[in-house]
């Protein structure tokens, strides 16, 4: 097995966000075939589930960033996904969350998501960024708006989803 090397890990008071790594795919995969996944492109099929987990390792190569998995500090179990996105067919830089049910609930969506912007903002160079978001998708509205988002009507979305955009602050009114 490979391991991604050269992918910064970041912490926070509570978390440790790390690369991808292999151990984390049956608890991907499982997240993305349940119900869960409805709002973030989830199937009922293993092979399209492990076909994202891998668009995660990819996009680390390809683009230069991606998305952490989310851990409590301690424990190297993977709760979550969060981090910087943009693959092909996404209008702007996002920054995306999920997180498996475990760890819904305890503001570690949160406080990855700012981690995360905190990096695209200041490493990364990012002057903007938006979440996608489904328009069903209550809870994922709620933490963009806890973390000062506000919705963009003008913004494209990918592909001509339905999806709402929340733009996120800009670096300078943080």
């Amino acid at each position: 097995m490979i391991e991604l090397t050269g992918i910064p890990v970041l912490e926070t008071e509570r978390l440790v966000l790390r690369a991808p790594a292999p151990k984390d795919e049956a608890d991907y995969v499982a997240f993305f075939t349940s119900d869960r996944a409805k709002y973030v492109g989830g199937t009922p099929s293993p092979i399209k589930a492990f076909q994202a987990f891998a668009l995660e390792v990819g996009h680390w190569a390809i683009r230069g960033f991606g998305m952490w998995a989310v851990t409590q500090r301690g424990d190297d179990t993977a709760l979550g996904y969060v981090g910087c996105w943009r693959p092909g067919g996404w209008p702007e830089n996002e920054l995306g969350w999920m997180l498996w049910d475990q760890a819904e609930g305890k503001g570690f969506a949160q406080e990855a998501a700012v981690a995360a912007r905190d990096y695209a903002y200041g490493t990364l160079g990012w002057t903007t960024a938006v979440s996608y978001i489904d328009r069903p998708n209550k809870r994922s509205i709620a933490l963009a708006e806890r973390i000062g988002c506000l919705r963009d009507r003008s913004a494209a979305t990918p592909e001509d989803d339905d999806c709402l955009v929340y733009r996120h602050p800009r670096p300078e009114d943080l």
